[in-house]
């Protein structure tokens, strides 16, 4: 018997969407993107053979992020996924079907069921070897009401044989996907899960014993319950770290501050778009996970930052924190000047840092103050920027 797993990845998860709009499949759960849990729980079954992701076309990015925690010879190409959760499976179980001739059987996998069990999956698997098709259940332990468009109670419904179906469903793949291209070109309806394809296409399914931490995470609260009660959850350590940053005025035009190009009498000099703001901001975050600083990483002997934009450098910054599978917690920067104003373009300023680093406005403070008058800055001599910057890293990812 030569099974696929099919993991569908290529949803939008808007009712448990991160504030910045993150897909939920890709939210980071005790430090790895939700993904990478049920590409690694598929594909360390040894009765699986490969594993094959349907993704959305603008998330290419932030898959391979995912796989990137998650490595396995099994996996396969990803695959682009359609309109609706059924048009995805289809083109799923289109592409196993032309890539992988050999294989007789597939599992189908929903991304957000990020914790499913050995156990869940051999109960699935050992059902597949006398019946078309089998998914994992739990028992209904609620009582139902049917109410009218008033929400008035019209009906207790009897509770008994009733399940709550999860995934991986587990079918004959030359069946399911006959099911699902006749699904497709026969019915405008649209089914829930596949089983109900199957069921609609006159397979026997049958019920395998589902689990509690097999939950799918459909709603932000059920993220936040999950990151809480998930055993794997690794310890964290905030780590915080400081930046300073000074350039002198030259003849210009305009300053660089915080990723804003304000009017100005003058520029600031520098290797690079002499940014103080980002730059301080940059060594700060560098500074919390420990690798190095600005200078290290972007010299200014070398030819090719001449006049860059200083987001690159915050921006590998905020990539060397997620390759650690940190998380930003917060910045907050303290521009030194006489001039120019920074009140006008504060907004503007905080909002291009959390561009920058992915994180939400709320996160990013940034403020300015004079010397009254004394030091290089009081004589208008350039600007100085101090920058600090908080960490959260998982114990495990900290050197030794």
């Amino acid at each position: 018997m030569t099974i696929a797993a099919l993991i569908v990845a290529a949803g939008r998860g808007t009712r448990a969407a991160t504030a910045n709009s993150q897909p939920k499949q890709y939210t980071v759960i005790g430090g790895k993107p939700m993904l990478a849990y049920a590409i690694k729980s598929l594909s360390a079954h040894p009765e699986i053979n490969t594993v094959t992701v349907v993704i959305h076309p603008d998330d290419q990015a932030a898959y391979e992020q995912a796989i990137a925690s998650a490595p396995t010879e099994k996996l396969t190409a990803p695959v682009a996924g359609g309109a609706t959760r059924q048009a995805s499976v289809l083109c799923g179980l289109e592409a196993i079907s032309e890539a992988q001739t050999k294989t007789d059987r597939v599992l189908i996998h929903d991304a957000a069921r990020p914790f499913v069990s050995t156990a869940v999956i051999d109960g699935v698997i050992n059902a597949l070897k006398k019946n078309d098709g089998a998914l994992p259940a739990l028992p209904l332990a609620d009582t139902l009401k049917r109410t009218n468009p008033k929400g008035l109670i019209t009906e207790t419904l009897p509770r008994a044989d009733l399940w709550r179906a999860q995934t991986p469903q587990g079918f004959q793949l030359i069946q399911i996907l006959d099911a699902h291209r006749k699904a497709a070109e026969q019915t405008a309806q649209e089914f829930t899960d596949d089983a109900a394809i199957a069921e609609w296409a006159g397979m026997k399914v049958v019920v395998t014993p589902g689990s509690r931490d097999n939950e799918k995470i459909t709603t932000a609260e059920d993220l936040a319950l999950s990151k809480l009660t998930n055993v794997n959850e690794p310890a964290f350590e905030t780590r915080v770290g400081t930046g300073f940053d000074v350039h002198k005025f030259a003849a210009g035009s305009s300053v660089w501050l915080c990723g804003v190009e304000i009017p100005h009498d003058q520029r600031l000099d520098g290797h690079s778009d002499a940014d103080v703001g980002l730059h301080a901001l940059t060594d700060a975050i560098l500074g919390a996970i420990g690798d190095g600083d600005i200078g290290q990483h972007f010299p200014p002997t070398d030819p090719q930052w001449k006049g860059a934009a200083s987001h690159l450098f915050l921006r590998d910054a905020s990539r060397r924190v997620a390759d650690r599978n940190g998380r930003i917690v917060n910045t907050d920067i303290t521009l030194l000047c006489e001039a120019p104003k920074i009140g006008p373009h504060r907004d503007a300023m905080r909002a291009a840092v959390a561009e920058i680093l992915g994180i939400e406005i709320a996160r990013v403070g940034v403020k300015a103050t004079t010397t009254e008058g004394l030091g290089f800055t009081g004589r208008r001599e350039g600007i100085a920027a101090m920058a600090s910057a908080s960490i959260l890293l998982p114990v495990e990812t900290l050197p030794t």
